[in-house]
């Protein structure tokens, strides 16, 4: 068998769905830091739509409630080890 006929699985088909429209969350609460925490990386910068899948709206409404709890000291701005 060939490499170039064989199909590689990367996981890149995977279906990416907006997590407050599944469950029904219409507020995202910026006190609650664990949840935001969940579109943060590492360094503390807010992961993109293409990653984390959520929609348009939803991915306004979670930027400004990770701004909102910077800037309440709940979530630091910059770190090197957040998780």
């Amino acid at each position: 068998m060939t490499l170039q006929n064989e199909p590689i699985n990367r996981g890149e088909n995977r279906k990416k769905y907006c997590r407050f429209r599944k469950h029904g969350i219409k507020y995202v609460d910026y006190k609650d830091a664990n949840f935001l925490l969940k579109f943060v990386n590492e360094q503390g910068k807010i992961l993109p739509r293409r990653i984390t899948g959520t929609s348009a709206k939803y991915q306004k409404k979670v930027s400004q409630a990770v701004k909102r709890a910077r800037h309440l000291a709940l979530l630091p701005y910059v770190t090197d080890s957040l998780k």
